[in-house]
């Protein structure tokens, strides 16, 4: 009888305790899982060991790289199943090229190597079409070497910042009305749109360059696709509490896979 009473007087307190909580309960998922931690301060780069708990999505977002690049580089097909001790490649393995195998025909007769047949005809003015078409789409897929501007992603007031402990706040928040406009802080690519990773809640992610990614978390609607080129200032979503307890924008920039204080590329705001 003691045995119970003494339980069912802890768990009252447990139960007020929870009751009296006035700020949101941390959500742990935006901090940087250990295994990642670890796994780039050894300085790896090119392979990953898949533990408990990771999907492509977030071992993609965790490492800078587009998930449908991991997914091609490792041979994977939607739904992108993984399993823990799975070694995954993050890039592109070098190919080396093979030498051209020269084969003899026994022809005696010598062939003037410069001599063209029925050559095509030079194009007046420029480039051809085709040729035009061709770098003009090559430019657009190809990330610049930097970012040439950062912008605010939202207007509202800061929340939250960057901290660097292991469960600390990965990037910065920033709270306003629901359905505030929420900016894409830079130009670049949509690579991911989806709730597929916990805690983030309705999520882009855009890349900027080859080493820069950004996130957008907790959107209420999303209205970019993935593979959308976009620029700096133009709107992708709008702000909402999804994955959190509050109406705000949770912010990251990522060089390398690793997190950075957003606040050291941010403007100041006047």
């Amino acid at each position: 009888m003691f045995r119970r009473a003494a339980f069912l007087s802890v768990l009252i307190m447990l139960v007020s305790g929870c009751g009296s909580r006035t700020t949101p309960a941390p959500v742990m998922e935006l901090s940087q899982p250990k295994s990642f931690s670890q796994f780039q301060q050894d300085g790896q780069t090119d392979e990953y060991r898949v533990q408990r708990g990771d999907t492509l999505f977030s071992i993609a977002w965790y490492s800078g790289n587009d998930y449908r690049d991991l997914a091609r580089i490792n041979n994977l097909q939607a739904p992108y199943r993984i399993y823990p001790g799975q070694q995954l490649r993050l890039t592109e393995a070098e190919k080396i090229p093979s030498k051209p195998i020269q084969q003899t025909t026994g022809q005696t007769s010598k062939i003037n190597t410069n001599q063209t047949v029925d050559p095509p005809k030079k194009q007046a003015y420029g480039k051809s079409k085709a040729a035009q078409k061709s770098s003009s789409s090559s430019a657009r897929n190809v990330f610049p070497e930097r970012v040439e501007q950062w912008l605010w992603p939202a207007e509202g007031k800061l929340v939250g910042r960057f901290s660097l402990k292991e469960h600390g706040n990965k990037g910065i928040d920033i709270a306003n009305a629901r359905g505030t406009s929420i900016l894409a802080s830079a130009a670049g690519k949509v690579v991911y749109t989806g709730n597929a990773l916990r805690g983030f809640g309705n999520l882009v992610i855009i890349k900027h360059t080859d080493a820069y990614l950004t996130a957008y978390a907790h959107n209420q609607d999303i209205l970019v696709k993935e593979q959308d080129w976009i620029k700096a200032g133009q709107q992708i979503a709008t702000m909402g509490d999804s994955g959190t307890s509050r109406v705000m924008l949770h912010f990251e920039v990522r060089y390398k896979g690793k997190s950075v204080d957003p606040l050291r590329f941010l403007p100041d705001r006047k």
